[in-house]
């Protein structure tokens, strides 16, 4: 009897963390999605505002790492691992930020969330299955969704070519970060890879700053600072933890959540209005983030 109740325990308690990282995995891209506003804000060039989102964040991401490792260094490989991925994660950033201004914002958000498609494609080339069953389902829906809330507003021109390629490679950068991100933490604790990564990317996102001409050194410090703390700490340390608690598919539709709350953030600070399509499209990805939770029926080999 004692063993059947230590093991109803030890399922209920697995159930309460897994609801606890999915929640941190939502609240990290929730908070992420609202750092474009601030980029846009700041008084710095584009690339120059990644640098100091980074270095900004750094002494406080270094020092909690320091207390979760007592001191200790980490392996030589997953050293390497983490801070691979933060050469991608810069050179994401240095695309997204110079992306925005090559293109209209529905065009980037559009790019820019390549990832959560590459994802879900990199989670099932790793199961070797289809999705089927309410998992099938979610994946039609959140797609479905995010095409209606960027479809109206979305517009090919040639204008916005360079833009737009920007956007779409940062996409692809952001998924190898993730990727590389998510294998180094079955090694590595949460602010120990988080503060690996953010080091990697300073001397390429300063680098690309200067090399650019960008203004460097602001004159308002607020909304860089605020930055750090959201989309650096809080965004970026929310989703760090989670990911290997998740698939790549899970992790994937997460990401759609960001143009949802993208949308409603430019409604609130910008005035940019939302429309009928755009409620529907952010409700259907609500939808499938709710369905991809529910147990799943069994999946197809490929």
């Amino acid at each position: 009897m004692a063993a059947k109740s230590d093991a109803a325990d030890g399922r209920i308690e697995a159930v309460q963390q897994s609801r606890w990282a999915f929640a941190a995995l939502l609240s990290g891209n929730m908070v992420l999605a609202v750092g474009a506003p601030l980029v846009r804000i700041a008084d710095t060039g584009p690339v120059a505002s990644g640098f100091w989102r980074m270095t900004i964040a750094l002494p406080f991401l270094a020092w909690l790492a320091w207390r979760e490792r007592g001191g200790r260094m980490p392996s030589r490989a997953a050293i390497g691992v983490a801070m691979t991925a933060g050469i991608f994660f810069a050179l994401d950033l240095a695309a997204w930020h110079l992306g925005i201004l090559g293109t209209k914002i529905a065009n980037a958000t559009l790019f820019g969330n390549c990832a959560s498609l590459l994802l879900v494609l990199w989670g099932i080339f790793l199961a070797r299955t289809l999705p089927r069953g309410w998992q099938a389902l979610a994946v039609l829906l959140a797609f479905a969704g995010s095409v209606l809330l960027m479809g109206q507003s979305y517009e090919l021109a040639p204008a916005y070519f360079v833009g737009d390629l920007l956007s779409l490679l940062a996409g692809v950068f952001y998924t190898f970060y993730v990727i590389l991100m998510q294998r180094v933490r079955g090694e590595l604790a949460a602010w120990t890879t988080l503060s690996l990564a953010s080091a990697a990317t300073l001397p390429i996102l300063l680098g690309s700053a200067l090399a650019l001409g960008e203004t460097i050194v602001p004159q308002n410090w607020s909304p860089l600072i605020a930055l750090a703390l959201s989309s650096q700490i809080m965004g970026q340390g929310l989703l760090i933890w989670a990911l290997p608690r998740f698939s790549p598919l899970v992790v994937g539709l997460t990401l759609l959540v960001q143009p949802a709350i993208a949308a409603i953030a430019g409604w609130l600070i910008f005035g940019e209005r939302l429309t009928a399509i755009d409620v529907v499209g952010g409700m259907m990805v609500g939808t499938s983030l709710v369905l991809i939770r529910l147990p799943n029926a069994a999946q197809r080999p490929i």
